[in-house]
């Protein structure tokens, strides 16, 4: 456990003879490393000193992302601005981000996520990391039996006007079939409802194992999804209608009520265990989506990061 919370990404710089710092310089340091195997024994790397703009990421996330992949299925409110480039999730500046995998809740998720800082924030703003591992071991037992079944997410998608996301967002297509087949590679279950709306219903598992390391990580969205963990309004909305109504909500795989107390627990615990990489412009942070969660501290001015993501 010692180890486990002395954990930190590695950070990478143009220290090394002949490495320029710049885009062409880190191209050439990562085409002289093994980063898979970097990144599944260190978990995180933070790329920093090597001036990359929004004008030179493209060529970068090419070596670092080969397989770049959309944002579908995503219950994030983003902004695309590239090919399969994102903001990262536009929150409330004031509000904390609790700790999550990416698409932790889909069928099948990103192994690697990028951020990169455009702008960098006036104050606050680190994007937290914890181990997931060390998350999943920080839980009490009782709640790591709980959740030995799974969960259930439900997504109740609008079509054009409601509460959250639109499933055209969502599933960033207008055409239902298309919509479908997605949903059926996926294996959930879905129904169209008056509307134009549409309902999702999906058994996760609660837990995974790293397909290289064979760790079991924490890995579900069990405490973001849950309505004790909404905002003041969602959770007063909550109060006076179905949580099956809501646009998202968690479930155990049965459809047993988790108790609030247990999302409580998984999401401070998460947050505590957490390591924070504070942004500089020009940053970067490629990150194992099965062996780290992430979130994002408050913070105020501007802060720009973007994301991507890749199988």
């Amino acid at each position: 456990m010692t180890d486990r919370l002395a954990w930190k990404p590695l950070e990478i710089g143009p220290e090394s003879p002949g490495v320029a710092g710049d885009a062409e310089g880190l191209l050439a340091e990562l085409r002289r490393t093994d980063v898979a195997a970097l990144l599944t024994e260190r978990k995180a790397l933070v790329f920093r000193g090597f001036g990359i703009t929004e004008e030179t990421l493209g060529t970068v996330m090419d070596e670092l992302l080969p397989n770049r992949a959309a944002y579908v299925h995503g219950n994030s409110p983003r902004t695309k601005v590239g090919r399969n480039v994102y903001t990262s999730t536009e929150y409330p500046a004031e509000f904390v981000i609790s700790m999550h995998n990416e698409l932790s809740y889909a069928h099948a998720w990103p192994e690697r996520l990028l951020f990169f800082c455009a702008v960098q924030p006036g104050t606050g703003g680190a994007t937290p990391l914890v181990d997931a591992a060390l998350w999943l071991e920080s839980l009490d037992a009782e709640v790591r039996e709980a959740f030995a079944g799974g969960v259930r997410y439900t997504q109740n998608l609008h079509g054009g006007r409601g509460l959250g996301k639109s499933w055209q967002e969502t599933f960033e297509t207008d055409d239902p079939a298309e919509v479908e087949r997605f949903l059926a590679g996926a294996e959930a279950e879905w129904q169209w409802r008056p509307g134009n709306a549409l309902r999702v219903v999906q058994n996760r598992p609660a837990t995974v194992r790293h397909p290289v390391t064979g760790a079991e990580v924490w890995f579900n969205q069990a405490d973001q999804w849950h309505p004790a963990m909404l905002g003041a309004d969602a959770a007063a909305l909550a109060r006076v209608m179905p949580a099956d109504e809501l646009p998202q909500s968690v479930s155990f795989a049965d459809g047993g009520a988790i108790p609030p107390e247990y999302v409580t627990q998984i999401r401070d615990r998460g947050l505590e265990a957490a390591v924070d990489v504070d942004w500089r412009t020009g940053d970067l942070l490629l990150i194992d989506n099965l062996l780290v969660a992430h979130g994002r501290r408050p913070f105020t001015g501007d802060r720009r990061v973007l994301v991507a993501m890749s199988s």
